[in-house]
């Protein structure tokens, strides 16, 4: 890959892409529902959204990054300013309109979701609030497919079996969220390095979460002993995925340690959305979702997740 493509695919961070479509399938699990319609036009709301969060990171951070990366797509001149802010506008509006299709209650998660990447990369970023606004991005977009798979676009009221079980996806939201601020916790040091404290407590917030998403939740669709079996088959990968990528970075934090200790940190994500569906009952979506993980370790190979 070269020429703009490779540009617009270093400044949209493609090979994250694929740690997104398990946030809405990980939330339709806790639901206790099948993936439907709306579940697929909520994994393109969420496409849509990360990418121009990704978009708006780089436009925002252009001055920094004329420092601290100048190979960048736009200190490098590959992407102009006005280019990115604009396909950033695109994205945001895309990805609205997506999750407008699967109902109100659907769009009105999606724009708080919106707002928070904006308010994220536009300011709380360089803030003490930055890995906890990102951590609230991360279960919006896990409750964003909870939302909209258990969510009807036509004004006939839930049953009050669905109504119960909207409680369930904020434990699968909270976990997302747990292991989304340790790993923004991190990436605030992946330029200079110097912080051993940050991959330490990530190392230790990934054993937490690993831990707690090993047990079932109640009521999932399997066996209670093949749900155990299964969640912590996929708990265990998870935490092995960022653990030796943390440690190493908590005892030498240099730059090129903490910058691949985030990547592994991003990586995690699929094992872990493949554990909350497999702990609500999914195996079948836990199965898909770790088939995306060697995508994911290809593609980061030529372009950068971070």
């Amino acid at each position: 890959m070269s020429g703009p493509l490779a540009s617009w695919a270093e400044l949209l961070r493609v090979s994250a892409l694929f740690t997104v479509p398990g946030d809405a399938l990980a939330g339709a699990a806790a639901m206790g529902l099948r993936p439907n319609r709306s579940t697929l036009l909520a994994i393109g709301s969420s496409l849509c959204l990360y990418e121009a969060g990704m978009a708006l990171n780089d436009w925002a951070d252009r001055a920094e990054d004329a420092v601290d990366r100048p190979h960048r797509p736009i200190p490098s001149g590959r992407i102009t300013p006005g280019a990115a802010l604009a396909a950033s506008a695109a994205l945001t509006a895309a990805g609205l309109g997506l999750a407008a299709r699967a109902g109100r209650p659907a769009l009105a998660v999606a724009t708080g979701l919106a707002a928070t990447v904006w308010s994220y990369d536009l300011h709380l970023k360089h803030t003490s609030a930055g890995p906890a606004a990102m951590a609230a991005a991360r279960a919006l977009d896990l409750l964003l497919g909870a939302t909209a798979t258990g969510g009807s676009p036509s004004p006939s009221p839930r049953p009050p079996s669905l109504r119960l079980r909207s409680a369930r996806p904020l434990a699968s939201a909270a976990l997302l969220a747990a292991h989304t601020y340790a790993i923004t916790a991190v990436s605030r040091h992946e330029a200079q390095g110097g912080s051993t404290r940050a991959p330490a407590l990530a190392l230790a917030a990934t054993l937490a979460v690993a831990a707690t998403a090993a047990r079932p939740t109640a009521g999932n669709r399997t066996s209670p002993t093949s749900a155990r079996l299964v969640a912590a088959a996929l708990a265990a990968g998870y935490a092995r995925t960022p653990a030796a990528p943390f440690l190493h970075a908590a005892l030498n934090p240099s730059p090129p340690l903490t910058q691949r200790s985030v990547g592994a940190g991003i990586r995690a994500l699929i094992p872990l959305q493949a554990t909350l569906a497999a702990r609500s009952g999914a195996p079948i979506t836990a199965l898909a979702l770790l088939g995306l993980a060697p995508l994911a370790r290809t593609l980061a190979r030529k372009v950068s997740p971070t």
